[in-house]
């Protein structure tokens, strides 16, 4: 069951897929309704979900379920994993690389792979104040405020020099 992202609440779990390229307008109309289709017919053992999703960076897919109405289970959790690869296959990116890495350098949004991202912070191109997306957050309100966050407060300060 579809609600607009603003009205889950904080508690709301959430995963984060990081695109290896920005998505183009063409392909932000696609997924917006592929979504929404897909959260209006996800269920947990034939309970719907309430869910919802948001586009950050045009970069940034973020699947969110109200756990406050219904719990997931692994089941409709496998089925938004299944969603997001077809998007994948469909839209040619990758959503699912836990080895890319992305941090800004003013507005700009960079991806890495994490062995790159690992020189950079040996080089000192990365340091503590840079801003890197923390996509291990797992609600909203951490979403809202821990995932766009300096290194030195993110998983990411195991790196820094």
């Amino acid at each position: 069951m579809f609600t607009e992202y603003k009205n889950l609440p904080n508690n709301s779990r959430v995963w984060i897929y990081q695109s290896d390229r920005e998505f183009t307008t063409n392909e932000m109309a696609v997924i917006s309704k592929k979504a929404k289709d897909f959260i209006n017919q996800w269920t947990r053992h034939g309970d719907d979900l309430k869910g919802s999703f948001t586009i950050k960076y045009n970069q940034f897919l973020v699947l969110a379920v109200d756990e406050s109405f219904n719990n997931v289970s692994g089941c409709s959790i496998d089925s938004s994993v299944r969603f997001i690869q077809e998007l994948e296959k469909e839209l040619k990116v990758d959503l699912m690389n836990k080895m890319n890495v992305t941090f800004k350098d003013d507005k700009h949004i960079n991806l890495v792979k994490l062995h790159d991202f690992q020189q950079f912070a040996k080089e000192k191109k990365i340091t503590s104040e840079t801003i890197v997306f923390n996509n291990m957050v797992n609600s909203k309100e951490d979403f809202e405020n821990n995932w766009e966050v300096p290194a030195k407060e993110s998983w990411h300060k195991r790196f820094l020099v």
